[in-house]
């Protein structure tokens, strides 16, 4: 049951025009989601959805600081160091993945403002709707390799219809590589719409204000773009496209990439050698295996997008597996141990099981990638 305190984190009204918003207001914790908070957003999102009054949903954060960082890692981690065998992380896999399930398919206008810091649940909670909007502010990333998780939040099937055959979601999956640019944003496809932060009150009044009798979808439409702009840049990623379609494309295992980034890095090519060197920084800091698992993970999804009748095509394919795998990472050592060392004490410095990619057991990866036993999800 949602408590008095949850509800003024995920505060909600509708307005006369039938404009329904949803503000996150948890600004010590970047506005991160916990189990009811989801909850809480999940029932509003269906009693709206029934509510001939509602015309359309805005979703945004309490200040331009963030929009959301993600899910409440620490209480799961929390839950599972007093009792390891914690349903927690069930519940909040279950109501995240439904929630964004809904979002994606969503009938009514549904318009995420992705100001400030958007990652992890925060990419779920907005990368699914049809109206993705980004400021100069946004950073968007998914960093769930550093903590012992994988790139969830249906991140896999954003990342499959990325540039390169989904080169490029994969790159930015398994190094955890911020995105700063709305140039980047609109290329990777988790952005639809780029609005400067200065126009953003101005948008959101001109929402407000909007009779969104009839078509609401057509009227956003041309409100957002009325508002929207071209990036000054070209996307960084476009001009990076040869080489992580080079190194990241083509179904490369985890080693098979840091080899040909290690080639990279030699290139003649000044901003080919800085990437390549980046993105293998970045890949030092994930698990071992949770990175072999994110790999296998984005490769299915990415070869099952291109045939529509795959169920690993549909949103809901794609999160029936990563309840699986975010259930059964969780339940790992290197989950607590990531928390730990990125969260908690701070050091940076996570003990791994295994330690290197050597140490990955083929058969440990194959049960972590099974589909799991019992606890099937309701979408």
């Amino acid at each position: 049951m949602a408590t008095s305190a949850a509800t003024q984190l995920v505060q909600a009204n509708i307005g006369a025009n039938g404009l329904a918003v949803i503000t996150l207001d948890r600004p010590k914790a970047l506005n991160a989601m916990n189990l009811e908070m989801d909850i809480i957003y999940k029932k509003h999102l269906d009693e709206w959805a029934a509510n001939p009054g509602v015309k359309g949903v805005l979703v945004q954060g309490s200040s331009s600081r963030a929009f959301c960082a993600g899910m409440d890692i620490k209480g799961v981690a929390a839950a599972l160091q007093e009792d390891k065998t914690s349903t927690l992380p069930h519940q909040v896999f279950e109501a995240e993945y439904s929630l964004i399930c809904e979002i994606s398919n969503y009938k009514k206008p549904y318009i995420s403002l992705m100001d400030g810091i958007t990652m992890g649940f925060g990419i779920g909670l907005s990368g699914h709707g049809r109206y993705r909007i980004v400021t100069e502010k946004t950073v968007l990333a998914m960093p769930e390799n550093g903590i012992g998780l994988f790139p969830d939040v249906g991140f896999a099937h954003i990342a499959a219809r990325s540039p390169g055959g989904g080169a490029v979601g994969l790159y930015l999956a398994l190094t955890g590589t911020r995105i700063s640019d709305p140039a980047d944003a609109l290329y990777v496809g988790v952005a639809s719409h780029y609005v400067p932060s200065e126009k953003l009150p101005s948008l959101k009044e001109e929402l407000h204000q909007l009779d969104l009798s009839g078509d609401a979808h057509v009227k956003v439409d041309e409100v957002l773009g009325k508002y929207s702009r071209s990036p000054d840049t070209e996307p960084k990623l476009k001009a990076l496209l040869p080489a992580i379609t080079s190194c990241f494309g083509g179904n490369k295992s985890v080693p098979e990439i840091i080899s040909a980034l290690n080639t990279a890095q030699e290139s003649e090519d000044a901003a080919v050698a800085e990437w390549a060197k980046g993105a293998l920084e970045g890949l030092k800091k994930g698990a071992p295996l949770s990175l072999c698992v994110t790999q296998r993970h984005f490769a299915e999804i990415a070869v099952a997008a291109v045939n529509g009748d795959h169920p690993l095509s549909k949103i809901e394919g794609v999160m029936r597996k990563e309840f699986s795998l975010g259930t059964k990472t969780s339940m790992r050592a290197d989950f607590l141990e990531g928390v730990r060392a990125v969260l908690i004490d701070k050091d940076q410095k996570p003990r791994w099981q295994p330690a290197t990619f050597e140490d990955v057991d083929e058969k440990e990866l194959e049960e972590v990638l099974a589909p799991l036993d019992g606890h099937p999800p309701p979408f």
